[in-house]
């Protein structure tokens, strides 16, 4: 409907209960996330939970029941979407529920989640709560838990599948529990893998990937829809014949000096790898023929597991903001993991490493998910995707890319584009008006005045305090 359509619609409205009610945003410059520009002078007319019109700012008349947001100098985007969450792994290490965190997420401009591998029972409940409280909660889209070996690498989340023949039922199982997403994980073999992949895509579900036997070269030609993690791409694009660590039984017979110099060698290769090798080169050809999405989930290899001994890392400000039962159980995990000082460099060139090869994803054309792995260890809820989104900008995007990531990707990568990830008629009204334009500075997306979800008109601040401090 055309924006004075729109108008002489709102004009007849009466104010009745039975009406939906009527919100307009107007004035504010509204981020296009399909073409990835920045439209001026626009106003939005929400009705219920819907958008029914936008349009170039104009004059109308408004009825006295509708709700009139002034958004002139300010920047309206679709609500972000985080491509990579876990609702109950890690939490319960912190004895944590989801509901708990869904507050961080939604007070960031975090609309929309996708969990991306959990115990599918405890997941559904926190969807459940998250679907009855709109007000402090994104929406919450489902995945299966880690499809692996037996026993599963995760024991909590993970789901040991190893005969082709079972995959149907698991399968069908997921689809029967409201899954969006099947989660291939490190240990599945390649015949499985493409099962899961055939099954799923046959039930409409999207297949995903942190890949670990399965290698990425077969599982793209196979069909998978995503591959999680940076690691995912990284780990493939190594001469066969790279140093790995021995197996477990192995360890067992070996000093631990030993065990420290093959690990700080397995790094020193990790940190000198060149990216532009000729089987990197392959892979993200056929990466970016076949459209398959990747998530590099930068953020959560900077604070978890590269940087995790930097004072700016664990004691960023961001983590204040968490319960105090998750920083308690994250301050343990660092104890527990502090890596050698002296790799401090070669860390830092895998870091390079990884945003190096983000970029190179990027310039071929392979879309891009955002997505964090919160709440793993420092890498907070809701606050951590915007730091996602400075690190594709670091790591060559331009930020209208790294946003796109994060709205109509991240909205296709669920199969919701057609309901989520961009502001036009009929979607559902879920957006951030900003401050400051996202365009200029990435950092911006921080900048959140008002949050919309499902057409409420929220304040992030309040959000916030709705998070558990113990």
């Amino acid at each position: 409907m055309a924006w004075w359509a729109a108008a002489a619609v709102l004009s007849t409205v009466t104010a009745s209960g039975k009406d939906p009610p009527i919100t307009i945003i107007r004035g504010g410059q509204v981020f296009d996330s399909v073409k990835g520009t920045m439209l001026s002078g626009r106003t939005i007319v929400i009705e219920g939970n819907r958008i029914k019109s936008i349009g170039p700012e104009k004059l109308m008349s408004v009825p006295r029941s509708a709700r009139v947001v002034d958004a002139k100098g300010k920047y309206v985007i679709p609500g972000l979407i985080d491509a990579h969450v876990h609702l109950v792994h890690v939490l319960d290490f912190a004895h944590m529920t989801g509901d708990e965190i869904l507050p961080l997420f939604l007070a960031n401009g975090v609309t929309s989640v996708r969990d991306i591998g959990d115990e599918v029972v405890a997941e559904k409940l926190v969807a459940r709560y998250a679907d009855s409280h709109a007000e402090l909660s994104p929406r919450v889209f489902l995945g299966s838990p880690l499809i692996d070996r037996d026993p599963p690498f995760h024991r909590d989340i993970g789901r040991a599948v190893t005969d082709p023949e079972k995959v149907s039922d698991f399968v069908e199982d997921m689809e029967a529990w409201g899954i969006r997403t099947l989660k291939i994980y490190v240990g599945t073999e390649r015949p499985v893998g493409r099962k899961v992949i055939e099954e799923g895509h046959r039930r409409g579900l999207v297949v995903a990937g942190h890949l670990g036997r399965y290698s990425a070269q077969d599982a793209v030609a196979d069909g998978i829809d995503c591959l999680e993690h940076i690691w995912s791409v990284y780990d493939y694009i190594f001469p066969t014949d790279r140093l790995r660590m021995p197996d477990a039984t192995a360890q067992q017979k070996m000093q631990p000096s030993e065990l420290q110099n093959i690990r700080q060698k397995i790094q020193e290769q990790r940190a000198n790898l060149d990216v532009s090798n000729p089987v990197a080169q392959e892979l993200i050809a056929a990466l970016a023929r076949r459209k398959v999405f990747v998530d590099p989930t930068l953020v959560v290899f900077r604070n978890q597991f590269l940087l995790i001994d930097q004072p700016e890392i664990f004691e960023h400000p961001d983590n204040a903001h968490v319960p105090e039962r998750l920083k308690k159980w994250w301050a343990e995990y660092r104890r527990q993991r502090t890596p050698r000082p002296e790799t401090l460099d070669l860390r830092k060139r895998e870091l390079k490493n990884y945003l190096t090869l983000t970029g190179m994803l990027y310039k071929a054309g392979v879309p891009l998910l955002a997505g964090t792995d919160s709440p793993e260890p420092f890498t907070p809820p809701g606050f951590a995707l915007h730091k996602e989104l400075e690190l594709f900008v670091e790591a060559g995007l331009p930020a209208a890319a790294a946003l796109q990531s994060a709205t109509i990707q991240n909205a296709r990568a669920v199969k919701m584009d057609g309901q989520l990830g961009s502001i036009e008629e009929g979607k559902l009204a879920d957006m951030i008006i900003l401050d400051a334009n996202p365009l200029e500075d990435i950092r911006n997306t921080r900048a959140a005045s008002k949050v919309i979800r499902d057409g409420l008109v929220l304040d992030p601040k309040s959000i916030l305090r709705a998070v558990p401090k113990q």
